[in-house]
């Protein structure tokens, strides 16, 4: 990994006040538009070859080995030269090639200090980051004040040079502590904090027992422990036998740390000298002992200040990371912040961002928590997913989609009717205005569709709920939203649909809302549209094509039996929809009537032998040229009710068409694969104009 490193404390000026060198690749500094997802002016990005189009060939990243995380914690060693020197800044040349006004993502290691805990992460976090690492030398001692001191110079500098954009601090276990200390002085400054197994908190019963065994042991205790058991080619039993002896030591002692350290062992293809001796220069007896007492400073100034800081904080908790870390503790730190999001990984240990299955960039995106200015803009913010992002949305998708087998038909200029996408228009901006079915799980499906076949991503605007909630409330984990949010689900407001249809985007817009979405025993396909509607207007001054579309097959999948007026009736289901609703944000508080009627609940359901989901995407209404025209409200409204009559309408003819589909049921589909595998495309009823 090609690196350039400061040469004193002060990350902005060295010793001798001269402008540090950080270095970039130019070659490789312009991303590709399929990488940045979204063209500067806005517009989506094209290519001549669909990148979505074979989501199965698609591979995760190919990521760097944990070997050779050592090997370049080796090559800062010999840098170094024994000696060391002070804390310094780096930027891998891996992080060269970001995206224009890119904003600064500065990380601060854990108890290892290296500074390569995002080596993993490298070159996707250098696509949308300018990335900076803090480097601790072994042989360093500066103490946690100054350690903090030097990450401010560093904030502080950056704001003045780049007032309009955030700084991100990636803090891990005794980093986060930094980072909190760091945010709480800085108040002015737009800082978001990303918080990896924060330790705000030391737990003394698990550190005396380390403290005191470190103490005792000799220095340089992994060379010591290959020179005795003869860690060399040819003697895995011992290495095996000392590694389950010493990982159930760790694990008596309370695990975390060093029992990630030498668990880490197991993902190499064997025990080499050469990686006890980085384990022993990275952590020597009295770095190791240095380092505890960091951390005990450090978790008390974080834990002081951590009541004062406004930033906007994301929290990242390993599931395995219980050495220092407890629930009571993150909850405190949780409700000690305004701003703050929490994501569990369950499976992982102390040391996250080397672990596979874990892409901060990925992290990031799904949660909204990348942006390039002072505020999120769901627009000119949002990336497009990658084609091994949308193969894991599909696979978490596959149940639903195998069991409704979805038909897709559009439209073409002359009015025919297609089994494909081949009459949605290209270049946008389209708005495509629809029926809700039962809990909004048509678009899921539409949208892995619309990326495969056509490569274009349709940007619904949804609840407020699936973007942001309360502490303390009661509505869902923001988690359970990522689905919908990595395929470019916008908060619904009048301020998200007029930048859509600017940027050329194209929109999904459900006039029904929640009310349609969350609708009661027997209103299948029933439209709950307001009187009047603005959205004409607005589409016409970007001369938007309207394509009006009708969804069918809820009641093929499922069947309510405990809806909304049977939940009102019992008083504790009553009470959470109450306060769930009430946590919410208030939308159509102007209109009457059952429209206005946004109450939240889960419907109680059973399924059904599943059917089939058909989506029918009518003949386009053209807007533009008509600008003057449609700002007269009477003649908008004409529009409206001629889009509400056709998605009608296209309800109607997929319902009377299925009942002549002999494949709406899912055994003939299940017998059709067997007979002609399972990537073929399951026929469906004749279309009128084949």
């Amino acid at each position: 990994m090609a690196i350039t490193i400061t040469d004193g404390i002060c990350p902005i000026f060295s010793s001798g006040s001269r402008r540090a060198d950080f270095s970039y690749l130019k070659s490789n500094q312009r991303l590709t538009s399929i990488a940045l997802g979204r063209l500067r002016d806005g517009s989506k990005a094209t290519a001549t070859v669909n990148p979505y189009s074979d989501t199965e060939a698609a591979r995760p990243e190919e990521r760097k080995s944990l070997m050779y995380f050592l090997a370049e914690a080796e090559n800062f060693y010999i840098s170094e030269g024994g000696d060391g020197g002070p804390p310094r800044w780096f930027s891998p040349l891996e992080c060269s090639s970001r995206a224009p006004g890119s904003p600064l993502l500065l990380y601060i290691p854990g108890i290892d200090g290296t500074g390569l805990g995002l080596i993993r992460q490298h070159r996707r976090l250098g696509e949308i980051f300018d990335v900076w690492c803090l480097h601790f030398p072994a042989t360093d001692r500066t103490p946690a004040r100054d350690i903090v001191r030097l990450i401010e110079r560093t904030v502080r500098s950056e704001h003045n040079r780049v007032p309009n954009r955030p700084i991100y601090i990636v803090g891990e276990s005794v980093g986060a502590c930094f980072a909190l200390d760091v945010a709480a002085s800085n108040p002015d400054i737009d800082i978001v904090l990303i918080l990896a197994n924060p330790v705000t908190r030391v737990n003394n019963f698990m550190l005396q027992p380390l403290s005191s065994l470190l103490e005792i042991l000799p220095d340089q205790v992994p060379s010591l422990i290959e020179d005795n058991f003869v860690f060399r080619e040819g003697y895995h039993q011992y290495a095996a036998m000392f590694e389950s002896m010493l990982n159930e030591t760790v694990k008596q002692m309370g695990g975390g740390l060093l029992g990630d350290i030498f668990a880490a062992s197991a993902n190499l293809p064997r025990l080499t000298s050469n990686y006890y001796q980085t384990l022993a220069r990275i952590f020597p007896k009295d770095t190791l002992l240095w380092k505890l007492q960091l951390l005990k400073s450090a978790s008390a100034s974080a834990k002081s200040h951590m009541y004062t800081v406004k930033a906007q904080t994301l929290i990242l908790l390993s599931g395995r990371a219980q050495w220092l870390l407890n629930k009571e503790d993150i909850e405190r730190l949780c409700c000690a912040l305004p701003k703050c999001e929490v994501r569990e990984f369950a499976n992982n240990g102390q040391f996250l961002f080397l672990e596979d299955g874990v892409d901060l960039a990925t992290i990031l995106k799904i949660a909204y928590y990348y942006r390039r200015g002072k505020k999120l803009d769901y627009i000119y913010d949002y990336t497009l997913p990658t084609p091994f992002e949308l193969k894991e949305f599909e696979q978490s998708q596959r149940l639903l989609t195998d069991a409704v087998s979805p038909v897709f038909l559009s439209t073409l200029d002359n009015g025919t009717v297609v089994r494909s996408l081949a009459g949605i228009p290209s270049e946008g901006p389209v708005l495509y205005v629809g029926n809700h079915m039962l809990l909004g799980l048509e678009l899921r499906p539409a949208a892995i569709h619309f990326l495969k076949e056509r490569n274009i991503i349709l940007r619904g605007l949804a609840h407020p709920l699936m973007f942001a909630k309360k502490i303390g409330s009661k509505l869902p984990d923001m988690q359970m939203f990522d689905s919908v949010r990595i395929i470019g689900a916008v908060p619904v407001s009048n301020t998200n649909f007029y930048k859509l249809l600017r940027s050329k985007a194209h929109v999904v817009l459900y006039p029904g809302g929640v009310r349609e979405a969350l609708h009661r025993k027997g209103e299948e396909y029933k439209l709950f549209w307001p009187e009047h509607s603005e959205f004409v207007r607005i589409a016409s001054k970007f001369g938007t094509k309207i394509i009006p579309f009708g969804a069918v097959g809820e009641d093929d999948l499922c069947q309510m039996v405990l809806d909304y007026n049977d939940q009102m009736k019992i008083p504790f289901l009553k009470n959470i929809i109450e306060e769930i609703t009430q946590d919410t944000i208030k939308l159509r508080n102007d209109e009457e009537g059952e429209v206005r009627n946004q109450d939240l609940h889960m419907p109680g359901l059973i399924p059904k032998i599943p059917g089939r989901y058909y989506i029918y995407f009518g003949k386009p209404i053209e807007t533009k040229g008509r600008e003057k025209e449609l700002n007269d409200k009477e003649k908008a409204h004409e529009v409206y009710l001629e889009v509400k009559s056709e998605v009608e309408r296209c309800m109607t003819y997929l319902k009377t068409k299925r009942e002549s589909d002999p494949y709406r049921n899912i055994f003939p589909r299940l017998l059709y694969y067997l007979s002609h595998g399972l990537s073929s495309q399951i026929p469906t009823f004749d279309l009128p104009n084949h």
